[in-house]
């Protein structure tokens, strides 16, 4: 994004010649301090080398203290949007069905405003809050940046895999004794539709186009929210994704495969996910000769399997580009009207999975 200056010249008063103050070091205030606040965002803030300055927490202000030292620990968002003026950005990692109502609020303050995924429970909400963003507001959708995806965004574009007609993913994991918290008790707001199943619904339309018609399977086996996902999308393309989650999955399938013309994309394990087809990658690692390259998944044709090679960048990536959006030299990271879509095929999946039936997307 561009931003120009217009200086005018006059006699009186005299203009202070002096340009605005760009933001060098972001000033972070963080709404929420637990699993997303602290586990994942006050890291990444970190690692971007930008600074957390106040945060939300009733119950964590001694970890907040420890891991910020100058840190201002407030009780609530409105002790926290008071401080606005010494904010560049508010990070919303607040429970899922906080959002919308933390959202309209940073963003009431002028501020602008990184909500995480989803952002929020419908599609209507997710409407209103993207409504209101007025050029501040972007989403948490961090996994566009996951090496697996990137890999094969450029074997997309480059044609290795020909006409490309099936992607799968899955996140699935083996926890036969559940967490006990909101994610898992909260059945409107938690569960891995909404959780987990945001980001393969954004990683599936980034990469293939909006969604015709949606079928999906939920069930809750373990946990009062839904924690076994099984969503069909058809792309206005002609792809079709198959996007699985569960928390009761005893033997975890291959994280990506994509199927086409001219092959198969194949991601064997994710973030350390026990796995069966981990032998694989394990296989590569002992036979790599030196000058071979890291790799980030297979490139498979029947017999012949071939390392693809690991891109630079990752997830890490979403707060340097924020930070360079929030000083106006970069565009939005993530635009507001991808979540509010994400939103709706994830309403539609609710719808199908009640019906037993596709529904179409119009």
């Amino acid at each position: 994004m561009c931003v120009c200056h217009v200086v005018l010249m006059c006699t009186a008063p005299r203009l202070d010649p002096r340009p605005a103050p760009r933001v060098v070091r972001m000033r972070v205030g963080l709404i929420g301090y637990g699993g997303a606040g602290r586990g994942i965002h006050a890291r990444l803030v970190r690692a971007a080398g930008q600074q957390v300055t106040h945060v939300v927490t009733r119950s964590r202000g001694e970890q907040v203290r420890g891991d910020w030292p100058d840190a201002v620990v407030v009780p609530d968002v409105e002790a926290l949007l008071a401080h606005a003026d010494r904010l560049d950005l508010v990070v919303v990692a607040s429970p899922t069905g906080d959002h919308v109502e933390h959202a309209l609020a940073a963003l009431a303050s002028g501020v602008h405003v990184l909500v995480d995924k989803p952002l929020a429970t419908t599609t209507a909400d997710a409407e209103r809050v993207a409504a209101a963003g007025d050029g501040r507001l972007t989403v948490f959708q961090n996994r566009r940046w996951d090496p697996e995806q990137l890999a094969l965004a450029g074997l997309l574009r480059d044609g290795s895999l020909g006409t490309v007609h099936r992607f799968e993913r899955r996140w699935e994991r083996y926890r036969p004794q559940p967490q006990d918290r909101w994610k898992e008790n909260d059945v409107e707001a938690g569960g891995l539709l909404l959780d987990l199943g945001a980001h393969l619904v954004d990683s599936a339309v980034q990469l293939f186009g909006p969604a015709t018609s949606v079928y999906a399977e939920l069930r809750a086996l373990t946990t009062p929210a839904f924690d076994d996902v099984f969503l069909a999308l058809t792309h206005a393309g002609g792809v079709i994704s198959h996007l699985q989650a569960g928390g009761l999955v005893g033997a975890p399938g291959p994280r990506t495969r994509v199927l086409g013309s001219g092959g198969a994309y194949l991601v064997t394990s994710y973030e350390g996910e026990p796995t069966p087809f981990a032998a694989f990658d394990d296989a590569y690692a002992e036979t790599r000769r030196p000058g071979e390259p890291e790799h980030e998944g297979w490139l498979v044709q029947g017999s012949d399997r071939r390392p693809v090679p690991a891109p630079s960048g990752g997830h890490g990536d979403i707060y340097p580009a924020v930070a360079a959006w929030v000083r106006g030299d970069g565009p939005v990271p993530v635009d507001p009207a991808d979540a509010v879509a994400t939103a709706r095929v994830l309403d539609l999946a609710r719808l199908s999975s009640e019906r037993g039936q596709v529904v179409t997307a119009g």
